[in-house]
């Protein structure tokens, strides 16, 4: 065992926390206007893909950041993220640093990995899993 192993199990909850609340920053200024962005200037149309989009990125963002149901709203993410990649940002280059969809992709596979690994030490799932 290596001196880092140590601290796997935390530095995947810092993993996890980090980017979900990188992630959930889309959903607020998609919905909430905050952070105010040019982009998300005037809030999207209710049931619209970018609403449902915003949903997903505010609530399934705050689940993650909590660790609760890490390993299915992960895996949800990562397809959503997928699915971005390929419609918005793919059609425009091939390359991802043309497209602008390296941020994508980055969201896509550390959420694929988090719903295979689950949410680390610090989080509700493993205190749930601990206390039954």
């Amino acid at each position: 065992m290596g001196f880092l192993s140590t601290y796997s199990g935390p530095l995947l909850s810092i993993l996890r926390i980090i980017s979900a609340l990188l992630f959930m920053a889309h959903g607020t200024a998609k919905l909430l206007g905050f952070p105010a962005t040019e982009m998300f200037a005037q809030p999207p149309e209710p049931m619209t893909l970018i609403w449902i989009a915003g949903v997903l990125e505010l609530v399934g963002g705050a689940l993650l950041a909590i660790g609760l149901f890490t390993r299915p709203v992960a895996f949800v993410l990562s397809g959503m993220m997928a699915v971005a990649y390929w419609m918005a940002h793919a059609p425009q280059a091939f390359w991802p640093i043309q497209n602008q969809g390296e941020l994508a992709i980055m969201f896509c596979f550390t959420f694929l990995y988090i719903a295979a690994a689950g949410g680390g030490s610090l989080s509700v799932d493993n205190m749930i899993t601990k206390k039954g």
